[in-house]
């Protein structure tokens, strides 16, 4: 099974967020739990579920990652784009994402 890790945007701002070992919706995919089995990804998807029906966060999803030297990396471009943060000037903090990062 591929690993696989849970994400969403954050219902007031859009920013995408990954859910991270203490339930925390945290800015950074790095933070991630990662999911290797059925049992986890069915909590990931239970936790999902809860926060979006809490109107914590939207557009909830459970991704595919590959982990390379320690990193995580999501295996689809999309997700890679949301990791890396906005492709263009967004909100005030965020930077534009690291081109290495979406398609290395």
């Amino acid at each position: 099974m591929t690993a696989k890790v849970l994400t969403a945007n954050r219902l007031t701002d859009g920013i995408a967020v990954w859910l991270d070992a203490a339930g925390v919706w945290s800015e950074d995919l790095q933070q991630s739990l990662v999911a290797r089995h059925e049992e986890a990804v069915a909590s990931l998807e239970a936790i999902g579920k809860r926060d979006f029906a809490a109107n914590r966060v939207v557009d909830v999803a459970v991704v595919d990652v590959e982990e390379i030297d320690g990193k995580l990396w999501p295996i689809r471009m999309r997700e890679r784009i949301r990791a890396a943060g906005p492709t263009v000037a967004y909100a005030s903090g965020f930077k534009a994402a690291d081109p290495e990062f979406i398609a290395p």
